[in-house]
C-alpha cells in the first residue's frame, strides 16, 4: 500500500507519486483479487536513497543517472565518484558566488544612513541601480560620495 510504503520511506503519498511520473521508481502492478499496490524492500529503499542523495545537493535528474549507472554493469565506482566530484565542485561554485553576493549586500546595508533619514536617502532601495558600471562600490546619497 502506498500509505505503508511513504511510511516506512519516510516520505509523503505525493513524493512517491511524483518519483513515479518522473520515472525514478516502478509502479507496482495490482495483484489478482487486491485493493492495492504493494510496494517491496527494494522500492522503499530506493525511495530512501533518492531522498538521502536529495539532501546531499543531487537534483532528481542527477540521481536519476546515478541510478542508470548503478544498474549497468560495466559502470565502477569509479563512475560515481566521478559525478559526486562534480557535484561538490558545483556546490562549492555556488558558495562563492553565495559569498560574493552577501559581501555586496553588506556594503548596501553597511552604505545605508540608517533612522533618521527620508526613505529617498535609503541606499539599499537605491542598491540595484546605484553601483557603477563594473564597480562594486555603493553610492552614499548623504556625502555623494561612493564606498566599497
Amino acid at each position: 500500500m502506498i500509505g505503508q510504503a511513504a511510511r516506512l520511506a519516510g516520505v509523503n503519498i505525493e513524493t512517491i507519486r511524483y518519483y513515479q511520473r518522473r520515472g525514478l521508481i516502478e509502479r507496482p502492478d495490482k495483484s489478482a483479487g487486491q485493493a492495492y499496490r504493494r510496494y517491496n524492500t527494494e522500492t522503499i529503499a530506493r525511495i530512501r536513497f533518492i531522498r538521502k542523495t536529495q539532501a546531499l545537493g543531487f537534483s532528481l535528474r542527477e540521481i536519476q543517472d546515478l541510478l542508470a549507472l548503478s544498474a549497468q554493469d560495466s559502470a565502477d565506482c569509479g563512475d560515481v565518484r566521478n559525478q559526486a566530484v562534480a557535484k561538490i565542485k558545483q556546490i562549492n561554485a555556488k558558495i562563492s558566488e553565495l559569498a560574493r553576493i552577501s559581501d555586496r549586500l553588506e556594503r548596501v546595508v553597511a552604505a545605508c544612513p540608517g533612522s533618521g533619514h527620508t526613505i529617498d536617502d535609503c541606499t539599499i532601495l537605491q542598491a540595484p541601480g546605484s553601483e557603477q558600471s563594473g564597480g562594486t562600490g555603493v553610492h552614499h546619497p548623504c556625502d555623494g560620495k561612493t564606498r566599497s
